[in-house]
């Protein structure tokens, strides 16, 4: 119970829901990368008129890709989960709102996974991340003397 102390329940809260939600970025980006491919993302892109739709679907298959892995390990937490929660927010300006609310066409899905990536950006990675390793001192034992 000495981590609870140190971190609070929240902490302990927070790791999960950074870890599924990582899995859910991670899958979507390798889904781009391997079913897609960028040439497939470009053309969806395009069709809905994102800028600049050729580079633009390389930069959000890696940030969905590369920053869904750094939130499952909780590295980098913050700066990942920054990029995606402007990816979501790009995802729902451009596509989702005006499917209205529900699901398939709505914001719901893509307002969930924004709100948990501002989550993430306040409030940290909670306990079992590297991000927790980051920068720690090794403490040595005192020399005797």
């Amino acid at each position: 119970m000495a981590d609870v102390a140190k971190y609070g329940w929240h902490g302990r809260g927070i790791a999960p829901l950074r870890m599924m939600v990582g899995v859910v970025f991670a899958a979507h980006g390798y889904q781009k990368l391997m079913v897609y491919h960028f040439t497939g993302v470009a053309g969806m892109f395009k069709g809905i008129g994102i800028p600049l739709p050729e580079v633009s679907a390389v930069v959000v298959t890696l940030v969905e890709l590369l920053g869904g892995l750094a939130l499952f390990f909780g590295l980098l937490t913050r700066w990942a989960a920054l990029l995606l929660a402007i990816n979501m927010a790009v995802a729902i300006l451009a596509v989702h709102l005006k499917g209205g609310f529900f699901l398939p066409a709505g914001v719901e899905y893509a307002l969930t996974l924004l709100i948990a990536n501002v989550v993430f950006v306040l409030a940290g990675p909670g306990v079992c991340a590297l991000d927790n390793l980051i920068g720690k001192k090794k403490i040595e034992a005192p020399q005797a003397t």
